[in-house]
């Protein structure tokens, strides 16, 4: 598999009443061709807007990318402006986004052929009869019952596992190379999720397409993701492939994150307290408050870099890198 996206010490900042907000504090990481990775973290931690700032999509103010390189196919995502032509050919046709919640997405003053067939349109330029009958075909594929009658229904008059199969549709229509699923299944009961997880799954198989899962879910990920991302305060804390990270989790939040995932017979253990404020922060660790492994030394020494030790994994924890040996 070849390198798709390469993100190198992506920045962005909110401006706020309190302060300057840093939500993504200089990450970087890789997404290769026909791969699935997974960005885990609590609320707030930064994972949404890391891939709203690939996309262009921080509102400006109070929003701002400040530093770093998206590299996409070659081309750096960053340089250009959130509203000029080559970005908005990227959204859609190279790279798609599907929301958590498809009714903040969806016109619902439209019906749904008008709305894909404007993707058709907009990016392929296929006239209207081509563009209802590619539209009616992927509703077909996504598993949407008589797709030639539900394509002329509105947003309303769908279940919302329906709406997100529409979601997933549109996200396909162009064939991208890259989807970006930001809490795609959350707001669905478990059995649609674990169907809509399946579709995604799917997709991934049949066309090659390379699919980022944003989650606060552990156990979402550790079924479907090849590799792992654990963002926590705005930085990646630990990355490895999902059987590394399962098998020996390296920082003590990805831990915690592990024991929060149910197990038939086991109680839950959450995760004590709540995570920092990100306005002027300290540079030493953001998840010492938490951290049950914390030693004194933690409170005088500088936050990690994010530093490999076997294979693809890597942590920021101070701590388990001494006793690694690094």
């Amino acid at each position: 598999m070849g390198r798709l996206l390469t993100v190198n010490n992506l920045t962005t900042e909110f401006k706020t009443e309190r302060g300057t907000v840093r939500a993504v504090d200089g990450i970087s990481y890789h997404v290769d061709e026909g791969e699935i990775l997974g960005i885990v973290g609590e609320s707030g931690c930064g994972k949404s807007v890391s891939q709203l700032s690939l996309m262009q999509l921080i509102p400006t103010p109070p929003g701002r990318v400040v530093a770093g390189t998206a590299e996409f196919s070659g081309v750096d995502l960053l340089k250009y402006k959130k509203k000029s032509k080559e970005m908005c050919s990227i959204r859609g046709r190279e790279i798609s986004m599907i929301f958590q919640e498809p009714m903040t997405s969806l016109n619902p003053a439209m019906n749904i052929s008008k709305q894909m067939s404007e993707v058709l349109i907009n990016h392929l330029n296929v006239d209207k009869k081509e563009a209802r009958e590619r539209s009616i075909d992927m509703l077909a594929q996504v598993g949407i019952p008589d797709p030639g009658k539900r394509i002329d229904d509105y947003p309303h008059q769908l279940s919302g596992g329906m709406r997100q199969r529409v979601m997933v549709a549109m996200a396909m229509l162009c064939t991208p190379k890259m989807i970006i699923a930001d809490e795609a299944t959350t707001a669905l009961d478990a059995t649609i999720q674990a169907q809509l997880l399946e579709l995604l799954h799917s997709i991934v198989d049949k066309y090659r397409v390379a699919l980022v899962m944003v989650t606060h879910n552990l156990g979402v990920v550790a079924r479907y993701a090849d590799r792992i991302n654990v963002m926590y305060a705005g930085r990646i804390v630990e990355t490895g492939t999902t059987k590394e990270i399962w098998a020996n989790p390296m920082h003590p939040y990805t831990e915690g994150l592990i024991s929060c995932v149910p197990k038939l017979g086991e109680r839950l253990e959450p995760i004590q307290g709540k995570p920092p404020t990100l306005i002027n922060r300290p540079n030493t660790c953001a998840f010492l408050g938490r951290c049950k492994y914390r030693t004194d030394a933690c409170f005088k020494e500088p936050v990690a870099d994010l530093t490999h030790f076997e294979g693809q994994h890597a942590t920021a924890c101070n701590v388990r890198l001494k006793e690694a040996g690094r």
